[in-house]
């Protein structure tokens, strides 16, 4: 009698593992025919149900992360501002040689001889509005680059780097290649940041973060591209410059997106790419609507 019991419970645990296997497997292989037929390197990271569901390509490798890069340095900002080393609402003064010219920045372009913006306000316009002027003035208030390593360490949070202001990457086009992160990590760092797990935040930092993430408009035809209207979307993307060999390092979008039952994590990074920028974008927009669909058909 005891055998029969435990063979049986082997038995729907063997099934229960082969459903999962084969449930997740669909999504992967519509996501290859996609991946297959591009001349990029892809890094693609999912996570759903509960964790019950993870997908990777490319999970493990280093990649750019361009702009992307400007949602952990809001996270180590936060951090001191959660140790009372930094005020939300303190003012940081922007002078005109502060606001560099042939970069993107919605505050030179609204504040053209300079202004004086709360802390908050910057936060909001290098998220949300991914304004480079805003990431240098974040990372100088801070001291650095490698103050943000250093964070993300204290935390034991690995697999990625940090080494360069904007103005670093826009001088040297290498560069950028040393901001880097792998698609695995993106996704942990999503889950840390979105279970506030290691108490990563204060209630108030991560609230206000939260809904930075969710204005946030840059790149709407990637991971929000062909989503249903009104779908909740957390989100950073990041995009490089083509070089004159038609190669793009880095058209990425991270997020956190909402079906109407539940949520997923999904990361994308179309790297060294020679496709359009439209391929490009349309690449995360279809592998994003097929997760959704995924996602949404399974909770239902």
């Amino acid at each position: 009698m005891i055998k029969t019991f435990r063979f049986t419970t082997l038995l729907i645990l063997y099934l229960s593992c082969q459903t999962f296997a084969q449930t997740i497997e669909p999504l992967r292989q519509k996501i290859q025919k996609i991946v297959a037929t591009k001349n990029a390197t892809i890094g693609i990271s999912i996570i759903g149900n509960n964790a019950k569901d993870t997908l990777s390509i490319n999970g493990d490798k280093h990649l750019p992360m361009q702009s992307v890069y400007k949602f952990p340095i809001a996270l180590a900002v936060l951090s001191e501002v959660d140790k009372g080393k930094l005020s939300l609402n303190q003012k940081i003064n922007i002078t005109k040689e502060d606001l560099h010219q042939n970069t993107w920045s919605p505050i030179r372009e609204k504040y053209p001889n300079g202004t004086t913006l709360s802390l908050s306000e910057v936060i909001k316009y290098t998220v949300s509005d991914s304004d480079n002027i805003g990431c240098d003035i974040l990372l100088k208030l801070l001291g650095g680059t490698k103050k943000v390593e250093d964070y993300f360490y204290s935390i034991n949070f690995k697999n990625i780097s940090i080494k360069a202001t904007e103005e670093e990457m826009h001088k040297e086009w290498n560069v950028q290649f040393q901001n880097w992160i792998t698609p695995k990590a993106a996704s942990e760092l999503l889950e840390l940041f979105y279970y506030n797990k290691k108490k990563l935040l204060s209630k108030e930092s991560h609230n206000f973060i939260w809904k930075v993430m969710s204005e946030t408009w840059t790149g709407n035809k990637r991971l929000k591209g062909k989503l249903p209207i009104g779908t909740i979307v957390a989100h950073k993307t990041g995009t490089s410059d083509t070089n004159s060999e038609g190669l793009t390092p880095a058209v990425n979008d991270i997020g956190i997106v909402f079906t109407k039952n539940g949520h997923f994590f999904i990361n994308i990074f179309v790297t060294n790419s020679k496709e359009s920028t439209e391929t490009n974008e349309k690449i995360i927009a279809d592998i994003a609507k097929l997760t959704w669909d995924y996602f949404e058909a399974k909770n239902k």
